[in-house]
């Protein structure tokens, strides 16, 4: 994925200058695809000078350069045309996998504080996702379809921090474990 299809899928949904689009994107797409405010106005230059957005001086800018940008023609036909394409399934690349397994070879290397740190980031993360599941999608609601697909993106997060949650409770549990000898012959 690029960052700019991320920020013309943001754009699509509401035009906005490109500090209150940094903002809305920290606060949704930059779940789960960050980017910095600095290589967000660096990607929306690249894609004005491509043809895909535009922008004009805000009403409100006054004496400032701000700008607002919505997504031309050109840009929702690279969007939809990105869309179509295959994505590979990410791989799994997380260093703690690799200490876990020197661990298993060497003894005990004392990674049950890391996995503790790591514990409470997903369990921080995990409240975040949920109170914003309470708050937008409340069960008594209908949702529309937009809705919907919205929830099912947050619903990944949830399930990927409580798995997180759960893999790490039964990591602490084996790594606390006194090493015993090895029963194979």
């Amino acid at each position: 994925m690029s960052l700019s299809h991320a920020l013309m899928t943001s754009l699509l949904e509401k035009s906005s200058s490109g500090y209150d689009l940094a903002r809305r994107f920290d606060k949704s797409i930059g779940f789960f695809w960050h980017a910095t405010h600095q290589q967000i106005y660096r990607e929306l230059a690249r894609m004005e000078a491509a043809g895909w957005i535009t922008s004009e001086a805000a009403p409100d800018g006054g004496k400032t350069r701000k700008r607002i940008y919505k997504v031309l023609p050109d840009g929702q036909t690279e969007l939809a045309r990105w869309v179509k394409e295959p994505t590979p399934p990410p791989d799994l690349r997380d260093e703690l996998m690799v200490r876990l397994r020197a661990d298993a070879v060497v003894g005990p290397l004392g990674l049950e504080d890391e996995i503790a740190r790591r514990m409470a980031h997903h369990q921080v993360k995990l409240q975040a996702y949920r109170a914003i599941e309470q708050r937008d999608f409340p069960a008594d609601k209908a949702l529309s379809r937009e809705a919907q697909i919205q929830h099912l993106i947050l619903k990944t997060g949830i399930m990927y921090e409580a798995s997180w949650l759960n893999w790490s409770k039964e990591a602490l549990a084996v790594l606390r474990v006194k090493a015993v000898a090895d029963p194979t012959p």
